[in-house]
């Protein structure tokens, strides 16, 4: 549970895009815990009553919004923002969306359709995917960051080298992440809070879920930190390793060609062997699916693996 902190940002104190212009909305001293509540990527578009229909109204520009920006005192140019995550709590409420037009395959995919979880916030038992897969949780946050020295309002769609959208599922309670300064008093927000996501995140989205993030800021001068580095308080799969995994691989000069290769043959093996709809499947895929770079030094080959958890189905 998110409590003891000695601030809370409301949700409602968000914003959309990096600009380091944006007024801060609380300036803290280092080494102060603060909870931040977060909004999903949709910003609360989706609802339990919602259907496929509603991912045509989805606003390309108030998509992944941030809570914040918060200013941390004596953060300059050189430091690096230290944020320790803590604990995050669930809302029990998610989706995942196929977008036309955004994903892996999005070739492939080129309909919009759209899954509603519900999952339990206190055991945070699986959630449920149909009638047999049961996909294990584990949030995080999937845009965190700072403000970047460059002037105007920058997208918060692509990842940077001060953070944002990196969709990095181990930025979990435990882990530490650093994150370089380029503004004075780092600006820093949070936002687009995942119940669950694998590797890649291949349809584009993953369990999308509002929540609230507790963590604590604090900092390391003049790190020299080029960009976003973390550190894991211990193993990062646990929660999807224990019945083992099903791969299937790309092999080929081209890695994003290699991903796309890899995360096909899932698609055809878990439609083939568990009857699902080739579009639940890719969902299914982006949630708790991993792509891993199994080997880029034997030229002019290489080889992406796509593994997929047999817990959830079992």
């Amino acid at each position: 549970m998110c409590t003891h902190a000695d601030h809370t940002i409301h949700r409602a104190r968000h914003h959309f895009g990096w600009d380091n212009a944006i007024a801060p909305v609380m300036h803290v001293e280092p080494g102060a815990r603060l909870t931040f509540e977060c909004l999903d990527a949709a910003g609360g578009h989706f609802t339990p009553q919602s259907t496929v229909a509603d991912i045509a109204t989805l606003a390309s520009e108030t998509i992944n919004p941030v809570t914040g920006p918060v200013f941390v005192e004596g953060a300059e140019p050189g430091d690096a923002l230290k944020v320790t995550i803590e604990a995050f709590e669930p809302s029990g409420f998610g989706w995942t969306a196929n977008i036309p037009g955004f994903g892996l395959l999005a070739d492939q995919f080129p309909d919009p359709a759209l899954h509603l979880w519900r999952y339990d916030v206190t055991a945070r038992e699986p959630a449920l995917f149909g009638a047999h897969a049961r996909v294990p949780l584990k949030p995080f946050a999937g845009t965190i960051g700072v403000a970047p020295a460059a002037p105007g309002q920058h997208s918060v769609v692509p990842p940077r080298r001060v953070g944002g959208n990196l969709d990095i599922r181990d930025l979990a309670a435990g882990t530490t992440l650093y994150l370089p300064v380029e503004v004075a008093g780092a600006l820093f927000s949070i936002g687009d809070t995942h119940a669950a996501q694998g590797d890649g995140e291949v349809c584009g989205t993953a369990i999308e879920s509002p929540m609230t993030v507790a963590l604590t800021l604090d900092l390391v001068k003049q790190a020299g930190l080029s960009a976003p580095r973390f550190t894991t308080p211990g193993p990062v799969t646990r929660h999807l390793d224990g019945a083992g995994y099903e791969a299937t691989t790309g092999v080929g000069p081209d890695l994003y060609r290699g991903a796309r290769a890899a995360l096909a043959g899932m698609i055809d093996l878990i439609v083939r062997e568990h009857g699902l709809a080739p579009v639940d499947a890719y969902m299914l895929c982006s949630v708790c699916g991993d792509l891993r770079i199994s080997e880029i030094v034997d030229a002019p080959n290489w080889v992406v693996a796509f593994y997929f958890p047999r817990a959830v189905f079992a």
